[in-house]
């Protein structure tokens, strides 16, 4: 088993995709404000490169949903870096329902002027209208859902569980434009490319499943060392060599098939859904440059 990262240079770029982008560009001009949606555990790999093309000069919270499950530090730094870069940056604890009036509150600051100037004007007050984006699986159904108070999109552990472009209204202050997960057309950054791999952001069959769950060994290995022993009582990993780190796994999981032979595929899906769901403990794999 080789498991040494090649260079990624991923040009899978689904057609829904292509089509989400020319919706958004078509109704920009429809709303107020934009709500970008990143993972806390991966702040920068699961930012859209190429965002600031779609939503024009619009002002902008960035939500960093995941933060029960990320690494309280190093997430702080990043929302440091991109407050520096103006940016409005709100935690969201989506299990725990934390954050969520942070959102709405933040709307009402940076929207107040325009109600103010509609006014004077003599027109009503209308609600606030906001664009949510962000990459497949970053939990904005989830978070529509939380920011509703009941079920309002349906939600998965799956890229791509929202089809279209949909309004819906939050309360009687802000509608919200669903949008479905989108990429940039190109991911050269291997990094980024295992990292969003490793997080469920791009479809299972874009890079090969053991060599996603090596690479998240090897982050865990060189920066969450004590994780990995609580979890799998690893002492040690070598991506050169797997096996053996694969064999300690799959006995302890039971990934055993005939003749007490290891079911390495099953040992990569376990050590993928160990890291998503949390069970690697609180975890952030990008670093502040």
């Amino acid at each position: 088993m080789d498991n040494r990262q090649n260079q990624a240079n991923i040009n899978w770029y689904p057609g829904h995709m292509a089509k989400t982008r020319r919706l958004i560009k078509e109704n920009i001009d429809k709303v107020d404000i934009i709500y970008e949606v990143v993972d806390a555990r991966i702040p920068f790999s699961s930012k859209i490169k190429d965002i600031d093309n779609l939503i024009e000069n619009k002002p902008r919270i960035m939500i960093m949903t995941k933060s029960d499950l990320c690494d309280d530090e190093k997430t702080k730094k990043w929302a440091n870096y991109y407050e520096n870069k103006n940016y409005h940056v709100i935690m969201v604890d989506l299990i725990n329902n934390k954050g969520i009036n942070k959102i709405l509150d933040e709307t009402n600051t940076l929207l107040n002027d325009l109600n103010e100037k509609r006014y004077l004007k003599g027109l009503k007050k209308r609600a606030y209208r906001a664009l949510i984006i962000g990459i497949p699986n970053v939990g904005k159904s989830t978070l529509i859902n939380r920011l509703v108070g009941k079920k309002a999109t349906i939600t998965g552990n799956k890229p791509g569980v929202t089809k279209k472009l949909s309004w819906i209204r939050i309360n009687k202050d802000v509608e919200l434009l669903d949008t479905p997960g989108i990429l940039w057309p190109k991911i050269d950054d291997s990094n980024q490319a295992y990292n969003l791999a490793a997080f469920s952001a791009i479809k299972e069959e874009i890079l090969p499943l053991g060599k996603v769950a090596c690479y998240i060994l090897d982050v865990m290995y060189r920066k969450y060392k004590k994780n990995l022993i609580k979890r799998y009582d690893i002492e040690n990993f070598d991506i050169n060599d797997v096996i053996p780190t694969y064999d300690i796994i799959g006995k302890k999981r039971g990934c055993l098939i005939s003749k007490g032979q290891i079911d390495y595929d099953k040992v990569s899906n376990i050590i993928i859904k160990d890291l998503t769901e949390g069970r690697l403990g609180k975890v952030t794999f990008d670093e502040v440059k």
